[in-house]
């Protein structure tokens, strides 16, 4: 049930905020790493919290298979924790980046 849930959401929000994000990095529009930010955040938090449901249910749905488990399951869904952290960091130091330069105090003209 939980993982119908998510990717309804992931369908309906994600993928447009995803696409928009897209469109806003292409374009250098301000706002691009804000929503690259919000996007990779909800995008951990969905990894995390299925991760977390499979170990919860004691692993019920997974294959005990090694290579399955640990190739399919780990591995190929842990891109989706470690791509979006890169980004989550890369944003983070824009975002500060940006707002030391706009925290600078004005410059007397002479």
């Amino acid at each position: 049930d939980f993982t119908v849930a998510m990717e309804t959401v992931t369908a309906w929000a994600w993928g447009p905020l995803s696409l928009a994000t897209f469109v806003a990095l292409l374009r250098g529009h301000p706002a691009r790493h804000v929503l690259q930010l919000v996007v990779s955040m909800g995008q951990i938090y969905g990894d995390v919290l299925y991760f977390w449901t499979a170990a919860r249910g004691g692993w019920a749905h997974s294959d005990p298979r090694p290579l399955y488990f640990w190739g399919y399951f780990v591995a190929l869904n842990g891109i989706w924790l470690v791509v979006p952290g890169l980004l989550v960091a890369d944003a983070w130091r824009q975002l500060v980046t940006a707002q030391r330069v706009f925290d600078r105090p004005p410059r007397k003209s002479r």
